[in-house]
């Protein structure tokens, strides 16, 4: 009989843990992204770009800014991978410079941001997004460019060095930009409903955005394409310990930070360029720039890196 009893309370105890997990998850509100119609959107573009089927069957938009003259770095194209919030359409500031100077530049939209398919602010895995952004890259040396340069920007460093540990032979440069394995401000705290609140969403509907992206000082963009809701599996994907390089790169490195940055020190960006093996790389400290500000004639310097590697595959051995 105590036996039964013993169950009996068990179990209810359980009921009851469910549906207040339930209650939790259906009742507490909850932030949202912007609702937008990307296909109204994309019409809406006016400079050149690309749609791009994945191998799961999602549509993924690749921006384009092409130079005016294709013929001056023929066969070379820089890719642009954003920032956490970002899309493509916000690095107008770096690309248009890249493409004056003779570089056809893309900028890829993550999955579930910006013009490209899938809920915002979520991707189902780090397999799938690491998938997106090799077949992204592929697509691009599809279109007639066997060397391409990534760039990453704040988050896209960490995408950028995933793409690079994972494909480090079709990548003919690396550029890391605002970005480190610390950072200056501490971890954000979450109070104890609200982690209730996190996990019971993230158990039960998985795909449903529940965290709000904020930080001290931060100054939300109107832009409806940025993204400021993730899901716990999105936010969960970083590992800090898979960023670090075991062996030199094959390719040439800039990494760069802004002696302004709000978020990322000199010295914290310095550490990241120390832990990188090998000499083929290079330091760069921008002046005036904070993390996503830049003066704009800062490019310039990019495209001397760029320019000193030698990328143009049009150039014979003999020049």
């Amino acid at each position: 009989m105590n036996f039964r009893k013993i169950l009996k309370w068990t179990i209810g105890s359980v009921l009851v843990m469910v549906l207040t997990l339930v209650i939790i998850t259906w009742v507490s509100p909850i932030p949202k992204n912007p609702q937008i119609d990307i296909e109204a959107m994309r019409k809406e573009v006016k400079q050149p770009y690309h749609l791009m089927k994945t191998s799961d069957g999602e549509t993924l938009f690749i921006r384009r800014w092409n130079p005016a003259d294709s013929l001056t770095k023929k066969g070379v194209a820089v890719l642009i991978l954003h920032g956490i919030t970002a899309h493509s359409g916000a690095y107008g500031f770096m690309a248009e410079p890249l493409s004056t100077a003779g570089y056809t530049t893309f900028g890829l939209d993550y999955r579930g941001h910006g013009l490209s398919g899938g809920t915002r602010g979520d991707s189902p895995s780090k397999e799938r997004s690491q998938a997106d952004r090799v077949e992204a890259l592929q697509y691009v040396k599809n279109l007639g460019f066997p060397k391409v340069i990534v760039i990453g920007h704040s988050l896209g460093v960490a995408s950028a060095i995933y793409l690079a540990k994972e494909v480090p032979n079709q990548i003919s440069g690396l550029v890391l930009l605002s970005g480190a394995y610390r950072g200056k401000l501490p971890p954000r705290e979450f109070g104890l409903f609200e982690k209730a609140k996190i996990l019971t969403n993230a158990l039960i509907r998985p795909g449903t955005p529940i965290i709000e992206y904020k930080r001290e000082g931060m100054v939300k963009s109107t832009d409806p394409l940025f993204n400021f809701v993730y899901t716990l599996r999105f936010v969960s994907m970083l590992d800090v310990k898979e960023l670090v390089f075991k062996e030199a790169p094959p390719m040439p490195v800039l990494v760069g930070v802004g002696d302004l940055d709000e978020l990322f020190s000199v010295a914290s960006v310095q550490e990241l360029y120390n832990g990188i093996p090998g000499n083929n790389k290079e330091f760069w400290v921008i002046k005036d720039a904070l993390h996503a500000k830049f003066p704009p004639a800062c490019w310039n310097d990019l495209v001397k890196w760029l320019d000193r590697q030698n990328f143009d595959s049009s150039r014979s051995s003999l020049e």
